[in-house]
């Protein structure tokens, strides 16, 4: 059975959708949370089963025949997320998974400014140290992303952020294909190339495509990170949270995120969607409600 963590999130669900088009549902677990947020795949025929890494004995049950799992990474940061990373590893191993697949990033780094960096990259090793084979996917920047540094820009026509570097801006729909194929084949191993879209593009660059796709004019303003950092305080953002995001435009100042390789176009078998596509089917996230 394939049992894929993190499945009422956004790439998770999209993995299960995926893996519906090539096996049978009754092969294809969730481990979840909240088992109500996925009632709808368990109408469909998939196993539901509450799950949270932090209790083994979930894990365990929902782990539970796993022939491969995909551990979609935790929402947290630093200790904790490289604890739970790694009780999810020991429950897929204790399970008897083949394979476990893990949602990393391209920019997987120890000595990384953006905190999840360092996080992947110690949650590389305990894949290396698990003792099955693993498929440690370094997918791209979340072309989402950008639409949440968009939200403010929006009302402003400023998109207002530290000095930053190029993106490979990435879609969710081609990571998550990109899983499902490592989830059902052995067409990926070990930790894998940089999973990107098609061109690297920094915030300027950014704020051009949105003024084209919404209409409206959005200038880039460069912020001093210790300015950005305050407003972020005053915005009600807790000291940790305000210093993980600083951190992420040092680390793309530094090209972190900058490199483009041909790997998730050559493994999905079609080109990989570009940015300005995401932003213009999330035309109405960017408060655009007609088609210019």
């Amino acid at each position: 059975m394939i049992i894929v963590s993190g499945a009422n999130g956004k790439l998770g669900r999209a993995v299960v959708e995926r893996l519906l088009l090539r096996v049978e549902a009754d092969r294809i677990g969730v481990c979840v949370r909240d088992p109500e947020g996925a009632r709808g795949l368990a109408g469909r025929g998939v196993r539901v089963r509450q799950g949270d890494f932090a209790d083994a004995g979930s894990s365990a049950h929902a782990f539970e025949d796993a022939s491969r799992v995909l551990v979609v990474s935790v929402d947290t940061s630093g200790e904790a997320a490289v604890r739970l990373h790694g009780a999810a590893i020991d429950a897929a191993v204790r399970a008897g998974a083949e394979r476990v697949v893990y949602t990393s990033h391209m920019g997987a780094s120890p000595s990384s400014f953006f905190a999840p960096m360092v996080d992947h990259a110690a949650t590389e090793v305990l894949l290396r140290d698990s003792g099955v084979a693993f498929t440690a996917l370094r997918n791209g920047f979340y072309a989402s992303s950008a639409l949440m540094l968009l939200s403010g820009a929006m009302k402003t026509g400023e998109l207002a952020a530290p000095q930053d570097g190029p993106v490979s801006w990435t879609s969710h729909d081609d990571l998550a294909e990109a899983a499902a194929l490592a989830l059902t084949g052995d067409v990926l191993d070990g930790v894998t190339p940089p999973l990107t879209g098609p061109a690297s593009i920094d915030l300027a660059g950014v704020a051009a495509i949105a003024s084209e796709v919404t209409g409206r004019p959005i200038r880039r303003v460069v912020v001093p990170d210790d300015d950005y950092r305050a407003g972020l305080l005053a915005h009600g953002l807790p000291g940790h949270v305000a210093d993980l995001l600083v951190g992420m435009f040092a680390a793309s100042r530094e090209g972190r995120f900058a490199e483009v390789g041909p790997t998730l176009a050559d493994l999905v078998g079609r080109p990989t969607v570009p940015l300005r596509e995401v932003l213009e089917a999330r035309r109405t996230d960017l408060g655009v409600s007609q088609p210019l």
